[in-house]
């Protein structure tokens, strides 16, 4: 009988012997074919969560894999550590940021080094870190020199919890993304980067990313959605001004009933400013935030200015509006609204008494209207003079070629996509390293007083940015002509560091450049026939789709056209985008979230605090939230389970792509099997010879156990490949099932079995990495099992001599036969009818029809 599995002592053990082998560091090996894999950095809050333990293991699974194959994997890990939380938790608790976010690395460290990742430490950095963000400072001055970051006044977003800026992106629904505040509408000089620039190119080669989920390619084939439509001119009745709008469905002229402005177009003072209710109606507007999905979900409303508008070809007077849903940012800024096709116009027309002329006509319908709703789809032009009978394609063509003809607009191209606004109003971000001077404007820091580092002595005791108050850090020279400057006291936003990130971990500790351009060569060339290079296995959350994903495919883009790399056009050659982690809800007498591991069912079915015995309220499966703070607690479970354990369970219970329900039964179940599993290999005979294994000499079971064997290292191997890491779970439990039912019957059986335990260890090691090293040092091996290859199968050894197939009866199943493989009809209708469960459900009954599918199934008609 062996003895109990101890694993917390042989967990310790293998962290300690890897980590004093350097086991897990790299560094370029020109011998072997790269492979570079990689997890979203985690933020520092203190604690990892369940979530980080599926994220990080899968990719530990892909990293251990890839090794065993032969490759020279790359797999680092790093710390996202700028942001407003630490800004928060430094007002909360009186702790500086810095001191909080390192206490709280060094803290998630100690968690994640418990799971046994197998992660290169000596590339470890945070980006809060003056070492790190010095080298986007010094990129910043580069795109500022080539005109990609640009200065202006513009209409942000703002978060009045945070008060702070939030992109576009940054907006959910009309609230902030972190604080879930609705967000309002301010002008502030904000500086940008040009993404608007390369909206081309981000959506032309998101087509090569094949190794992306379809669902992100969509996601942000919408978020940038070029749109091809007509911009043109209308007169303003009875002045000389003009107002150019923008729309993409010129067919649609002869439908007009109103021009509307953004509130913030420079023709809405000029029409309506010292009017009655012009400014409530600004401010009301204001309150909104800017992003389509804010202006989207809040009530359409207008302000008559009493002008109106005509265009040449329409030969009619509109009245014009300022509009609360129009976007400033968008074409330019003013549309024609067409009621009859469009339903936000409908709905403004309805709202406003406006005239609802159907121009667009579906073909062959009785009593067409739109008094009811906008008509979107297709169909013939109508009301519409020289266009009517066109189809829409042809109307939109034809209203474009006059508008071009007689001077009032020309066919163009717009994005929903908009420049990124990389301006926040805080403390703990990246300096932005530009200084203004009174003479000389915006001047660039030069790059030998690189980097601009946050000042210690910083105060939170005042609302807004702790740096536009500071009493000196803001205060400067001038690097051109000498004279009294002032600091840029805004910083980057923090998805600034985590769009580089990637290229920084390929040649970390460089002093002198964000990367050396042939180290970054050497990891990101593809080892595929794929066009792009980058990152061979991304991993994260889809909810980084637009956000993270979108940014650090721009940054990639400008950082190979600013010469910080080359031949690099996409960050991420491979994506997989993981499911969340859910658990039923479990909360004590007074209502406080508990961990489920705190909560034990008693004997009468009702639930208990573990320890004060108090009743416990067992609720719905939900998404765990930091936020709701009803997170599972990772480092208990480790303490608990063991790591082994928690990674078989996080990656058996469903597919990796989506969610898992943490539940106290799959943890056990996972940890009695990692015991289950030790205790067979300590009581197992293994006296056989791998490299003398006697095929004539064995019995069926062992060619059975051998077939097992090869089948398993094939379907392992292509699991994880597929990244169906339950497969590769089930794969596990199957083998070791077959290894631990069989009984040699001789030494050449002991070959066998030899084989197949030798098998199971280094097929179990990406899964259980702990136990699948006591277990080959049980074994008799003396160097470490992470440095073994991954075992080949043998081709012939995939083809079974027998099946075993079912018979049904009636159409109901009896029986399970076992057949040669090659067996004809004659042969299966032999065994099926002498099979007893056969007779017996046939009952006597004559046999009517006999069907034989080879390979797959018996069905017997009886009657």
């Amino acid at each position: 009988m062996a003895q109990r599995y101890n694993i917390k002592e042989t967990e310790n053990k293998w962290r300690r012997k890897w980590d004093e082998a350097n086991v897990f560091e790299v560094s370029e090996d020109t011998s072997k074919p790269k492979y570079y894999v990689l997890e979203m950095f985690p933020y520092p809050s203190g604690r990892i969560h369940v979530g980080h333990v599926r994220n990080y293991t899968l990719g530990d699974v892909v990293a251990r894999y890839r090794t065993a194959k032969g490759f020279n994997v790359l797999h680092p890990m790093g710390w996202d550590a700028f942001g407003l939380p630490a800004e928060n938790a430094a007002i909360e608790r009186g702790q500086h940021p810095d001191k909080w976010t390192h206490e709280n690395i060094k803290s998630m460290k100690k968690q994640l080094l418990s799971m046994g990742l197998s992660i290169d430490w000596s590339r470890e950095f945070a980006t809060c870190d003056a070492e790190y963000y010095e080298h986007e400072q010094r990129m910043f001055l580069k795109f500022l020199e080539r005109g990609i970051a640009y200065r202006k006044e513009s209409v942000v977003n703002w978060d009045p919890v945070d008060n702070t800026v939030l992109a576009n992106e940054q907006v959910i629904d009309g609230k902030g993304w972190r604080t879930n505040a609705p967000v309002e509408r301010r002008k502030l000089n904000q500086w940008f980067l040009k993404i608007t620039d390369y909206a081309d190119e981000l959506l032309d080669d998101l087509k090569g990313l094949d190794r992306w989920p379809d669902k992100v390619r969509i996601m942000q084939e919408n978020w940038i959605n070029r749109s091809v439509g007509l911009q043109f001119k209308w007169d303003v009745v009875g002045t000389d001004h003009k107002i150019e709008a923008f729309t993409t469905r010129p067919d649609t002229l002869f439908g007009a009933s109103f021009l509307a402005l953004a509130p913030d177009h420079p023709m809405a003072k000029v029409l309506a400013e010292g009017k009655d209710g012009f400014d409530a109606f600004i401010k009301e507007c204001q309150a909104h935030g800017t992003s389509e999905a804010a202006i989207e979900k809040a009530e359409k409303i207008g302000f008559d200015t009493g002008y109106k508008a005509t265009h040449p070809l329409l030969g009619r007077e509109v009245p014009i509006y300022i509009a609360n849903f129009i976007l400033m940012d968008y074409g330019t800024g003013a549309i024609f609204g067409c009621p009859g096709h469009d339903q936000r116009d409908w709905d403004f027309a309805t709202k406003y008494g406006l005239p609802i002329l159907p121009v667009v006509v579906p073909e062959d319908v009785e009593g067409f209207s739109v008094e009811e709703e906008a008509y979107t789809g297709e169909g013939k032009l109508a009301n519409s003079e020289f266009l009517n009978g066109m189809d829409i394609e042809n109307a939109k063509a034809e209203i474009i070629k006059r508008c071009e003809e007689i001077g009032y607009g020309f066919g163009t191209v717009q994005y929903r996509l908009r420049d990124w606004g990389v301006s926040r109003q805080r403390y703990w971000g990246c300096p932005i390293p530009v200084i203004y001077c009174e003479d000389c404007g915006c001047v660039p820091v030069p790059e030998d007083q690189l980097p601009v580092k946050l000042p210690e002595d910083v105060s939170f005791d005042k609302p807004s940015n702790p740096l536009e108050h500071h009493p000196t850090w803001k205060n400067c020279s001038c690097p051109k002509c000498g004279k009294d400057a002032r600091r840029e006291t805004d910083t980057f936003d923090t998805f600034f560091e985590s769009s580089w990130y990637q290229f920084r971990y390929t040649d970390a500790k460089n002093p002198d450049l964000p990367v050396d351009k042939e180290k970054a060569a050497y990891w990101t060339t593809s080892t595929s026939d794929k066009n792009y290079n980058g990152v061979d296995q991304y991993i994260g959350g889809v909810e980084h789709a637009v956000l993270h994903l979108l940014y650090a495919r721009f940054f990639t883009k400008i950082m190979r056209d600013c010469g910080f790399i080359e031949g690099v056009d996409e960050p991420f050659n491979g994506l997989f985008t993981q499911g969340m982690v859910t658990h039923e809800t479990y909360q004590d007498s007074k209502g406080k979230w508990i961990f489920p591991t705190e909560a034990v069912k008693g004997g009468d079915g009702k639930w208990t605090h573990r320890e004060t015995g108090e009743s416990v309220t067992v609720g719905p499966i939900i998404k765990m939230s930091k936020s709701k703070k009803n997170v599972i607690d990772p480092e208990e479970i480790l303490n608990t389970y063991g790591a082994d354990a928690a990674r078989l369970f996080i990656l058996s219970d469903s597919p990796p792509e989506r969610d898992l329900e943490w539940t106290e039964s799959g943890i056990e179940g996972a940890w009695r099997f990692v015991n289950k599993v030790y205790a067979s290999f300590m009581d197992m005979d293994l006296s056989g010879s791998l490299t003398d294994i006697d095929e004539s000499a064995l019995s069926d079971g062992a060619k059975d156990l051998r077939r097992a064997t090869h089948k398993t290292i094939k379907g392992i191997g292509e699991a994880i490949e597929a990244f169906a890491m339950n497969k590769a779970v089930a794969f596990i439990r199957e083998f070791y099932n077959a290894i631990n039912a069989f009984k040699p019957a001789g030494d050449a059986d002991k070959s066998a079995l030899d084989e197949a335990a030798r098998a199971f260890v280094v097929l179990i090691n990406p899964i259980c990495p702990h136990l699948a090293e006591e277990l080959w040092e049980a074994l008799g091996h003396k160097t470490m099992l992470v440095n073994e290859d991954w075992p080949s199968y043998d081709e012939s050894l995939l083809v079974s001599d027998t099946i075993t197939i079912g018979v049904q009866v009636n159409g109901k199943l009896r029986a399970t036969i076992t057949l040669p493989a090659d067996a004809d009809e004659k042969a299966a209708k032999e065994v099926a009818l002498a099979e007893e469960k056969v007779q017996r459900a046939m009952d006597g009954k004559a046999l009517r029809k006999f069907i034989y599918v080879p390979g797959r199934i018996v069905n017997v008609v009886a009657a």
